[in-house]
């Protein structure tokens, strides 16, 4: 026998036990009990069947709750037609997002007849088989909001959300892992959402389908839409980052550029590298401590930096990370590396993050220079020059600088302080004693509390840096390491200005441009049912507006034409007595089947009064019981009387004793409204419906909700309720339906008119599904 013909014999012999193997890992249709041809009817009722046995508040077997998981899976996928068919074609229910029907169907012929398919080898895709790197990447709703959201202020984020079952979540997994792995070592943050457990999280974040990247910065989401390759996402994380984080530094702007300290009050990192562009590991290094240090990064292999590598001695083929403090001819510390690592820079930066005698500019800074003493151990103190601006000024300055290089240690930090600009932190500690004006003092202080309580001693006399003032000001150090209690006086100050932050209108502006990028992105690539009601609110006050200006305008005109004055006071006779007939008219109207017509949607006519309604037009639901019928059709028609005018608005009420299967499975897809299986409420099985609003339209797939309103506030309803009675006893013989039992049942449709507007403005939240079900 030929060896080609015997290994596909050998091949045909397995295949049976290969196949066999597949569906046992989870089979939708062998957990709720159902056959392959089962109807949606016999699904549903599996799945309450089953739902009701094994739901964990009423069945306490330990393994209640994975078994009530698996139901809902597979109800999840057998509800579904288009996820049903998949897993009967393919043995899984993927959503396949991003995949054509040729990628399922390659197939390679190894026999008369025979077809073996490329994919196999790779059954269903579930949780238990993915990859189990995103599991320290998983976030949850909390965590995100507590920690995720302050932490992207230090670092950006790139945030997958991802799905059981979903064939495009599988696609992306190898450059996600690649990706993810390396920014991760970079700086960036990593997270994961899964929708199928943080649905609230993914619905907070806008996520609509899986897969979904976003990045996550200062708080601030933005979408990721191109195609997914580690080029693009590098790319996206990169452009997340300001553009101003790292400044481009030659021989003609290092001198001015390091000469700014005295300006942003930091010091200036000086990056020399032979890469033509900033490497990312550089600008996250810069967007984490933006608010410490200045950056700048010098391309060695440019021309016009030969001055600037020769003055500070740089080998170009070694990157170099320089930082330069106070003295722009020399650094004050210095680091070489073949490789930058994160860790490196990070011990680096963190020791070199402020000045050698600062500048407090505002509290923030206050408090991380001069904290509060924890313990007599970790006692800290602050040496602070307050002095003032100008060359006046210069040579004190200049000798306290000195004295602090020299003297710096853990315990110690040199601060100063310009005393006009926070002038009650200087009243506070000098008292504003005459010696002291227009001339620099040195305080020592130990701050106490957080509500600005502080231990001090200043100079008896005026700082001038003279040799004697040296020797005075460390003799009271030496003295300080023995005797805390040097600091005899005390005293509170107030928060320090913040110096450097920007003026109103400017804060204004930059705010005024982050909203208009805002939703200049959320136009061009957010989800239209979210920028729905935003563009609803636009052009509903464009048309007030410019209707209100066509008005004035043609009242303008009218008036100044000239007409007899008989015809006009006609003309008001007649339009008051329209306007009472019509009151009469309005106030006479009982909803009746002739003004008001309710249908009742059933079996016969549910095609053509939903599945296959006219574009633009919905059908309004009411839905009721037998014993709530009579009331809930009465106030109903009282609140959508106005309404019917609207051709593409029809009215139609649904008995919930007939067709409760059916409700409860089309609000599952509304976001809180109704119970969700794997939701473990135990009072889901028996809610209450009656008063429900549905607004569906058949041809888009959708609708809009309206909850019944709470009983407790009643509002004006009783009015309603009480004119509608005095009109019904004329013609019911005296039977009254104003009972406080029908009262508490009309208020359910209280403010249903508020909500019809809203829907006819298009600003009510819509809710899609992929098919209507089947109403039997």
């Amino acid at each position: 026998m030929e060896p080609g013909r015997a290994a596909c014999i050998l091949l045909l012999l397995l295949l049976p036990a290969l196949g066999a193997a597949a569906p046992g890992e989870f089979d939708p249709y062998r957990v709720l009990g159902v056959g392959r041809s089962s109807s949606q009817a016999d699904i549903k009722k599996a799945y309450k069947r089953l739902a009701r046995e094994w739901h964990p508040d009423k069945n306490k077997d330990p393994g209640a709750e994975d078994k009530f998981i698996q139901i809902s899976k597979a109800y999840e996928i057998l509800s579904n037609e288009e996820k049903r068919a998949n897993f009967d074609r393919y043995g899984d229910a993927g959503e396949s997002q991003g995949f054509s029907q040729q990628q399922h169907r390659q197939f390679h012929r190894f026999h008369d007849g025979f077809y073996f398919d490329e994919s196999f080898f790779h059954f269903p895709f579930n949780s238990e088989r993915r990859d189990t790197s995103d599991e320290k990447y998983l976030l949850h709703f909390s965590h995100y909001i507590n920690e995720i959201v302050p932490d992207s202020f230090k670092k950006p984020y790139l945030i997958k959300i991802t799905s059981d079952w979903c064939f495009s979540c599988i696609h992306i997994e190898p450059v996600w892992k690649e990706v993810a792995q390396e920014l991760e070592v970079l700086g960036a943050g990593i997270g994961v959402v899964h929708a199928g457990y943080e649905r609230r999280l993914a619905h907070h974040l806008g996520a609509h389908s899986t897969p979904t990247l976003l990045g996550l910065i200062n708080g601030k989401i933005t979408f990721f839409h191109n195609a997914v390759i580690r080029e693009n996402l590098r790319q996206f994380v990169e452009n997340l980052l300001p553009g101003n984080l790292v400044e481009k530094i030659t021989d003609k702007n290092y001198i001015r550029f390091l000469s700014d300290w005295k300006k942003d009050n930091k010091p200036h990192v000086l990056l020399f590298d032979h890469m033509p562009v900033v490497p990312l590991l550089y600008k996250l290094t810069a967007f984490a401590y933006r608010d410490y240090l200045s950056f700048g990064y010098v391309y060695v292999g440019l021309r016009g930096t030969e001055e600037l590598s020769s003055q500070y001695n740089i080998n170009v083929y070694t990157p170099t990370m320089m930082i330069f403090k106070e003295h722009i001819d020399r650094p004050a510390d210095v680091v070489q590396a073949r490789e930058m690592k994160k860790q490196l820079i990070d011990d680096f930066l963190s020791q070199n993050k402020f000045l050698m005698v600062a500048r407090l500019t505002n509290q923030r800074l206050f408090q991380e220079l001069c904290p509060v003493k924890k313990s007599h151990r970790q006692r800290k103190h602050c040496v602070v020059l307050l002095t003032g601006e100008g060359e006046k000024f210069a040579e004190a300055y200049e000798a306290f600088l000195t004295f602090a290089v020299a003297n710096t240690k853990d315990t110690l930090k040199f601060v100063h302080i310009y005393s006009d600009r926070q002038p009650e932190f200087a009243d506070a500690l000098l008292m504003d004693e005459e010696k002291y004006r227009g001339r620099s003092a040195v305080v020592i202080l130990e701050r106490r509390n957080n509500a600005g309580k502080i231990a001090y001693k200043a100079l008896e006399e005026a700082w001038q840096g003279s040799k004697e003032d040296n020797f005075i000001l460390l003799d009271l150090l030496d003295q300080l390491r023995t005797d805390p209690g040097l600091l005899s006086s005390e005293t509170v100050v107030s928060d320090l200005n913040d110096e450097l932050a920007p003026m109103f209108l400017i804060r204004w502006f930059y705010s005024t441009l982050d909203y208009i990028s805002d939703c200049w992105d959320s136009l061009f690539h957010s989800n239209w049912r979210e920028m729905m009601p935003l563009l609803s609110l636009l052009f509903s006050a464009l048309f007030i507006l410019f209707g209100t200006v066509i008005v004035q305008a043609f009242s303008d005109s009218s008036d100044t034409r000239d007409s007899p004055p008989s015809g006009k006071e006609e003309t008001a006779a007649k339009t008051e007595k329209n306007d009472a007939s019509f009151s009469k008219e309005s106030n006479s109207r009982i909803p009746k089947k002739g003004f008001v017509e309710v249908t009742e949607l059933t079996d016969i006519n549910y095609t053509s009064n939903l599945v296959r309604l006219r574009p633009g037009h919905m059908n309004v639901v009411l839905i009721l019981s037998n014993s709530t019928k009579t009331p809930l059709l009465q106030k109903f028609a009282l609140e959508v009387y106005t309404f019917t005018g609207s051709s593409s608005l029809h009215f139609s009420f649904l008995s919930l004793d007939k067709h409760r299967e059916w409700l409860e499975y089309l609000l599952e897809f509304a976001q809180d409204a109704a119970p969700i299986p794997n939701q473990y409420d135990k009072h889901f099985l028996e809610r209450d419906y009656t008063g429900y609003v549905l607004a569906l339209n058949g041809h888009k797939k959708y609708f809009c909700l309206f909850k019944p309103h709470r009983s407790g506030d009643e509002g004006g309803t009783l009015g309603l309720c009480e004119d509608y009675d005095a009109l019904q006893h004329a013609e019911a013989k005296g039977k009254s339906s104003c009972s406080p039992g029908s009262r508490s049942i009309k208020n359910k449709l209280h403010k249903l008119s508020f909500w019809m507007e809203r829907l006819l403005e298009g600003s009510l939240q819509r809710f899609y599904i992929p098919s209507w079900p089947a109403l039997d």
